[in-house]
């Protein structure tokens, strides 16, 4: 694969290593990536699932599943996978439009979609009051002020329900972060 081609990507797994139920290892996830996989300069943030790597055009375009599958395989359970190019990250970043309502990186989230079907069940929630909490949809994320945290969030619990698992959560500063480690690679 040459430098030109390699298109820098963040996987953000889904409901991993919370309680006891799907417990992957972060250097499992690695090498599930990088050797079943073939993907380069494999990377993980934190224990819960986010994963930086280089793939070529053609490994992007069936990414989430392959990753899914061969966690399945490899770990025997099932995993909703989201992938997005080091691009579209920084497009959901620019799309935030919640940035002054926030203090605390850890009350604003940002709610990767997997689909447009999952997009269409999100904008419900645009026409709703959430009092102290808000709510933005972006193309490719929604975002979720919860000003009185997420575990007691009335605004994330209905996004949940809207949209079961057909996305995946991270706080503003998780974004960030995987952004500026995504900064030194080419996409």
């Amino acid at each position: 694969m040459s430098k030109t081609q390699a298109i820098a990507c963040v996987a953000l797994l889904r409901g991993i290593n919370v309680g006891k139920a799907k417990r992957i290892a972060m250097a499992d996830l690695r090498e599930i990536l990088s050797d079943t996989l073939g993907f380069t300069e494999v990377r993980t943030l934190l224990n819960s699932g986010n994963a930086l790597f280089k793939a070529t055009p053609s490994q992007l375009s069936g990414a989430a599943a392959a990753i899914a599958a061969a966690i399945e395989q490899h770990c025997g359970f099932s995993v909703a996978v989201i992938v997005v190019s080091a691009s579209e990250l920084r497009e959901v970043i620019a799309q935030n439009s919640l940035l002054q309502r926030q203090a605390d990186p850890s009350q604003l989230l940002v709610a990767f979609l997997a689909s447009e079907q999952t997009h269409a069940k999100a904008q419900a929630l645009c026409q709703q009051d959430w009092g102290e909490e808000a709510f933005a949809l972006g193309e490719r994320a929604a975002y979720l002020h919860c000003a009185s945290g997420v575990i007691d969030s009335k605004l994330a619990k209905a996004f949940a329900r809207a949209t079961g698992e057909a996305a995946t959560s991270r706080n503003w500063h998780t974004v960030l972060k995987l952004q500026a480690m995504l900064e030194g690679q080419a996409d």
